[in-house]
């Protein structure tokens, strides 16, 4: 798993370090998948990362990862944005639809 990072930038603002980098891959990464790898490059818990976009193009082999570090996940719960998605699966799990 070869991996460019292009931009690095601290926003203390929100407590997060915003990364961008290329990842290149046979397939496409899942959010999970990039989370530990950023995680384990950076020195921090997963659960602090915030993958914010994975795109990749048609029959190239390289993607365009965009993810923010939290310092805590305090602020990643006041900050991040919760996709709709997870928002629905918060609502089902808590016993209401």
């Amino acid at each position: 798993m070869e991996h460019k990072i292009t931009s690095q930038k601290l926003n203390p603002l929100f407590g997060r370090e915003e990364i961008e980098m290329f990842l290149n891959l046979d397939k496409t990464p899942s959010e999970i998948d990039v989370e530990k790898m950023i995680a384990e490059k950076f020195s921090s818990n997963p659960e602090n990362v915030k993958v914010r976009l994975i795109k990749g193009n048609f029959g190239v082999k390289e993607f365009l990862i965009k993810a923010d570090i939290y310092k805590n996940i305090e602020d990643k719960a006041r900050f991040g944005m919760i996709k709709k998605r997870n928002r629905k699966k918060k609502k089902t799990a808590g016993g209401k639809k």
